[in-house]
């Protein structure tokens, strides 16, 4: 009676449109909490590439001075002895020039001085090598153009002005006043500096390039994938394939997966440890830095191999195995292949990873100065990171803007290992 009593009343019109306006308020409720979740989502990633757009912008605007050089136009006299003869001679014959452009300054030492800080210290090698490369005959002209000093490029690119106080500058008013005068004569120039990339490290920002961290990092980068990956595919490939399912396969599993999360200056110190202490292999070589980041990026390596191996569906092992494939023909001819985008993808990121770390080669000691590029894998070297960290923590002001630019172009690296990956993962990749 008592449920026939309360179906009587829900039949009630008044009942009917209770329930409805509940279901509704209900609806209604849902429907906002749902907007307002999609509202968080939209802002979290306006945010995120709010706060990407900064950080690649202020990068870039730092670095644009970097990117050019500038120079000054002198009339060098070829010495009498020709275009071979030593650099020491050169800063002679280079300071001449600088003082014969201003015939009517004071002759005395410090006058002469600070004419000549004009250019860069690196100013007769430069024309020594510009008169290398021409054929002139002693005693003739030859007009060069010649990089200025740091303080002198800063004027240039405004980031030293001269309504600055003079105990705030570099340069004093009289400095300045030269300077401009070479303007007005149309002998300052402003060019692409193809040097920071050609050039090796220098003491002096305005000569320094990144040419011996890029082929350091590339020499580190070819022992880390010879080694890292036949050991990370192969390990691997047992754990899944042809271990068996016990507790020591599951302790190996486990301590893999915790080595993926030890911290990069742990792998620093086993290779100061293992390959200098032990081996006694030649410290800030690119092979021992290769060495420490081949075991570093193992686990990475082995735990997106196994997932790989894992996405390949069971069919596919025992359809080979039912057309009498041997167990090295199932993993060789048919799941390596189907597998070989989550692979190729797990290196890519694995050297990505590899290529951003720091701390591991600073331990080794990777960031030494170096004024060359390295000729083989046993040759002392920097790498990228650590050439940006040592710029970085250079006093000069213009290592500022090298620093940046030292950052652009290893973003532009991980961009293209990065895109890489993909290309690989999407021309390799099958459905089934």
């Amino acid at each position: 009676m008592t449920d026939l009593r309360l179906t009587d009343q829900l039949a009630t019109p008044t009942a009917r449109e209770t329930t409805r306006s509940r279901i509704r308020a209900g609806l209604a409720g849902r429907k906002s909490r749902q907007t307002r979740l999609k509202a968080y989502g939209i802002a979290a990633i306006v945010f995120a590439l709010a706060m990407l757009g900064i950080l690649v912008s202020s990068v870039i605007t730092t670095s644009l001075p970097a990117w050019t050089q500038t120079q000054i136009l002198l009339d060098i006299t070829v010495p009498e002895a020709g275009p071979d003869v030593p650099a020491s001679n050169y800063r002679t014959v280079v300071d001449g020039a600088v003082a014969a452009l201003f015939p009517a300054a004071e002759r005395n030492r410090a006058e002469l001085r600070r004419l000549t800080s004009m250019l860069s210290n690196g100013a007769q090698f430069w024309v020594r090598d510009v008169m290398a490369a021409t054929d002139a005959a002693p005693g003739s002209v030859v007009p060069i153009w010649v990089p200025v000093s740091d303080a002198y490029e800063q004027l240039y690119e405004g980031i030293i002005s001269a309504d600055m106080p003079e105990n705030r500058r570099p340069l004093n008013d009289n400095q300045i006043a030269r300077f401009e005068e070479l303007r007005q004569q149309d002998r300052v120039r402003s060019v692409v500096d193809w040097g920071l990339i050609n050039n090796a490290d220098s003491r002096f920002p305005e000569l320094a390039g990144l040419r011996g961290g890029l082929v350091g990092t590339f020499y580190l980068l070819l022992v880390c994938l010879c080694v890292s990956v036949p050991i990370g595919v192969g390990a691997a490939v047992y754990l899944e394939e042809y271990a068996p399912k016990n507790k020591f396969t599951d302790f190996i599993e486990i301590n893999v997966n915790n080595l993926a999360a030890v911290p990069s200056i742990v792998f620093g110190l086993l290779g100061l440890a293992l390959f200098l202490g032990f081996f006694g292999m030649p410290r800030s070589a690119p092979l021992v830095g290769g060495l420490v980041l081949a075991i570093m990026t193992l686990p990475t390596i082995i735990i997106t191999t196994r997932n790989a191996l894992k996405a390949v569906p069971p069919s596919i092992r025992e359809a080979a195995r039912g057309i009498g494939a041997s167990e090295m023909q199932v993993i060789g001819h048919h799941v390596l292949p189907l597998a070989l985008p989550g692979i190729m993808t797990g290196i890519i990121i694995g050297l990505a990873q590899a290529l951003g770390e720091t701390a591991p080669l600073l331990l080794i000691g990777m960031n030494a100065f170096i004024t060359s590029a390295p000729d083989s894998l046993l040759e002392a070297s920097t790498t990228l990171p650590t050439q940006i960290f040592i710029w970085f923590d250079s006093p000069e002001r213009g290592f500022v803007a090298r620093t940046s630019a030292a950052i652009c172009v290893l973003l532009v690296v991980l961009s293209f290992m990065n895109i890489i990956a993909i290309i690989l993962r999407r021309r390799f990749e099958r459905r089934w």
